[in-house]
């Protein structure tokens, strides 16, 4: 590994992308910005090897907001009930969380969630399982 050719590279790929730690809401913009070009490119195909790079700045992005702007605390009913709606899904639209009666008992606090069922909503949703998760003692 030859450190001088790592150091060049490496500042001609900030100079290009602007690529590194954020500090604060210009640099969070700026990866947002570099976020959404690579998404646009498609990722796919001729675009594949920006998939990493996209992994890279989306794990930066979501440091940053894990820190400077932290999700509520909301019951995992009502994570589930927000993302059906961001989603425009009905309770017969999750077959693989169970029946729209079973949907229905978890969206009413009336039975949690399980472990198979979580794991289908991360799948499908493509989200951190401990949105899923109820707090120790706070179950319904």
């Amino acid at each position: 590994m030859n450190l001088n050719d790592i150091r060049t590279s490496w500042a001609t790929l900030q100079g290009v992308t602007g690529i590194g730690p954020i500090h604060d809401q210009a640099g969070y913009d700026r990866m947002v910005a570099l976020a959404d070009t690579l998404i646009d490119s498609g990722l796919a195909g001729e675009s594949a090897e920006l998939s990493d790079l996209f992994g890279l700045v989306s794990g930066l992005i979501a440091d940053y907001d894990d820190k400077h702007h932290p999700l509520p605390a909301v019951p995992p009913r009502e994570m589930l009930r927000f993302l059906m709606e961001q989603h425009g899904l009905s309770q017969a639209d999750l077959p693989e969380v169970g029946s729209q009666g079973v949907v229905s008992e978890i969206l009413s606090g009336r039975r949690m969630l399980n472990a198979r069922q979580i794991a289908a909503l991360v799948g499908r949703f493509n989200v951190s399982a401990d949105l899923f998760v109820e707090p120790a003692g706070q179950a319904h």
